[in-house]
């Protein structure tokens, strides 16, 4: 579905990412682990076109794209295909929930008002916000926030959803309502790819794991694997020391 080579990408002399290769099959749902600055949230930012990679060759459903030189109208192409949940939601405040829903959907792909508004419900009360719908983000905790966001996501139909770090600007409380609507739409076939320091979704919800460090894929396998097994001396020290609590 998704196959991304050779991704380059510096930020004046600071080389963020060093030649990173993935590949995301339908339904997969592929975890992005380690440290912070390790270059996940650049990785997720440069396969959506919302930081141009220096260098790097992305195929998509079979067709190729150049990721320095991909066209505007090429980008705008593939975020049709794709949807992406930013860390700290990105809701209108002065949008209710159901508008915020619908703006995509409206405006950048003009679909009718009702035939909106149809979608954005369905999708709303997936992630159990459905009886939200006039209320502002002002009015709703971080949680309730993100599962707007990510039924403002569902209500594209994407092929994919990229998650930045979906739950680390929640309360611990609130972590779980949004890893259980990630759960189900795993369970449903949902292709997802999540930037997470979440390690038992990592663990018990993705199918696959890449762990990053400096810029680079230290290791890539899947999820059994990676928790009970791991190859590199670097990837056994960071799950000791996240079971540790110390990460």
């Amino acid at each position: 579905m998704i196959d991304v080579q050779n991704v380059t990408k510096s930020f004046g002399s600071f080389g963020a990412l060093r030649g990173v290769s993935l590949h995301v099959d339908k339904g997969d749902v592929v975890a992005i682990l380690g440290p912070s600055g390790s270059g996940k949230t650049t990785l997720l930012r440069c396969i959506n076109y919302l930081e141009i990679a220096d260098s790097g060759t992305m195929t998509f459903d079979g067709e190729s794209f150049d990721m320095h030189s991909i066209s505007k109208k090429d980008i705008s192409r593939l975020r049709r295909k794709t949807a992406f949940v930013f860390q700290n939601y990105n809701l209108f405040l002065n949008k209710t929930v159901l508008q915020n829903v619908t703006e995509g959907l409206i405006i950048a792909r003009k679909v009718p008002k009702e035939a909106a508004e149809k979608k954005a419900i369905a999708a709303l009360e997936k992630v159990g916000m459905a009886d939200r719908l006039d209320s502002f983000p002002s009015q709703l905790s971080g949680g309730q926030q993100q599962r707007v966001a990510i039924a403002r996501a569902l209500a594209a139909d994407p092929e994919i959803i990229y998650f930045d770090e979906p739950t680390s600007a929640l309360d611990p409380e609130l972590i779980g309502e949004v890893l259980s609507v990630m759960r189900d739409l795993a369970k449903e076939g949902m292709t997802m790819l999540v930037v997470t320091h979440e390690m038992n979704f990592a663990r018990n919800v993705s199918n696959k794991v890449i762990f990053m460090e400096n810029g680079q894929v230290i290791e890539s396998a899947d999820s059994k694997t990676f928790f009970e097994n791991p190859k590199e001396e670097r990837t056994k020290l960071f799950i000791q020391t996240i079971q540790s609590g110390r990460e």
